[in-house]
């Protein structure tokens, strides 16, 4: 999905919401690796991709293949393939990069990275070789881009063995990550089918005992209303990734409300992974109306075809929200995010601004 596509009614916003300063939570920063750049890297290294599946003949069609996914299973069977050409400090750096730097352009002034360290290692990558390149990274968009802060956040996959993710977390704990602001939080992401929260209590219950304060998980994309209640309680996450399957659960609903706990929606994978048939099946309106908190957010743009700001346009495309329903977006997504009191201030200050100019030309 491009901006290029015809606009519906709501199309009027659209410059707007390219003005609107934005904030993207749920973004796997391995789901940034276009095509084109993962047959550079994989000529750079040496790396051998799979000979016996014409998708990856050339990275034309590589593209075509992931517009044709069947499941999220079949995604994740592509985005692990992805994971082999990344082998240096420069690979994470320059992919890390690139994406902050198509973040800016699209207005994001704050970024919570996803990343899993665990596959790496698994692979043989140590984590400070992943850690390295994105740090370095990081203080590249310091210094060339203004006023984007950025975060990062390890995850556990669910389907490796619980000792891999305690071995992984071990190591970010004993790296300090955590302590110095290396890493912000911490997260779970893979498949969700039969993995129900429960199975990755002790890892949670490590984290918390090693002092780890922002704890989220990926639940409610495939799984029941009921995992992301039990992700709630039994890990006990400030913070959902997906989510849309809450609105399956009225109480659960009144509980996401009621302790501001934020969802980190993904309109566009959510199609592409079929979850949906298409973007009005997300319950936006409902979680408005009802005061649950949620942010918009892109996935795994290069395998989904869609960045943030396309993200944004085609809900508006679907739902046609006014300017203050936007406002209420903006800034719930703030008050979700991980940053300083002082950062989120200043965040809500640039919103306030861009709703000033959007009321004086259209007033709504």
């Amino acid at each position: 999905m491009v901006l290029t596509q015809s606009l519906k009614h709501g199309s009027i916003l659209h410059d707007f919401l390219c003005a609107l300063p934005k904030c993207e939570h749920h973004i796997h920063i391995e789901g940034t690796l276009d095509p084109e750049l993962l047959f550079t890297l994989a000529e750079r290294n040496s790396v051998q991709l799979p000979l016996d599946d014409p998708a990856f003949e050339s990275s034309t069609a590589l593209k075509a293949r992931y517009s044709v996914f069947e499941n999220l299973d079949d995604f994740l069977h592509y985005y692990f393939i992805g994971f082999s050409v990344l082998l240096t400090e420069a690979d994470f750096e320059a992919l890390t990069y690139a994406y902050l730097e198509r973040a800016h352009a699209q207005n994001v002034h704050h970024l919570e990275v996803f990343f899993d360290p665990q596959v790496h290692m698994e692979r043989g990558i140590s984590y400070s070789t992943v850690m390295s390149g994105l740090s370095a990274a990081k203080a590249r968009a310091a210094a060339e881009l203004p006023d984007l802060s950025v975060m990062f956040i390890p995850c556990l996959v669910r389907h490796l063995p619980i000792p891999s993710a305690l071995n992984m977390l071990a190591e970010v704990v004993a790296a300090g990550h955590f302590e110095d602001g290396t890493v912000a939080g911490f997260g779970m992401s893979s498949t969700e089918k039969n993995m129900h929260p429960t199975m990755f209590t002790s890892v949670y219950d490590s984290a918390r005992e090693a002092g780890v304060r922002n704890l989220t998980a990926h639940f409610g994309e495939e799984g029941p209303a009921e995992y992301v209640s039990s992700a709630i309680t039994h890990l006990g996450v400030g913070r959902i990734d997906h989510g849309r399957r809450a609105a399956e659960d009225p109480a659960l609903l009144d509980h996401l409300a009621k302790n501001s706990i934020m969802l980190t929606l993904c309109p566009i994978s959510n199609v592409a992974l079929r979850g949906i048939a298409e973007i009005e099946q997300l319950p936006i309106r409902e979680f408005l109306e009802r005061g649950v908190r949620f942010s918009l957010n892109s996935d795994d743009p290069a395998y989904f075809g869609g960045h943030v700001l396309d993200c944004y346009c085609a809900v508006q495309d679907a739902f046609n929200l006014s300017v203050g329903e936007w406002e209420t977006i903006a800034k719930g997504a703030i008050d979700g995010s991980w940053c300083s009191s002082e950062r989120k201030q200043q965040l809500s200050l640039k919103v306030d601004e861009a709703v000033r100019r959007q009321r004086m030309m259209i007033p709504m």
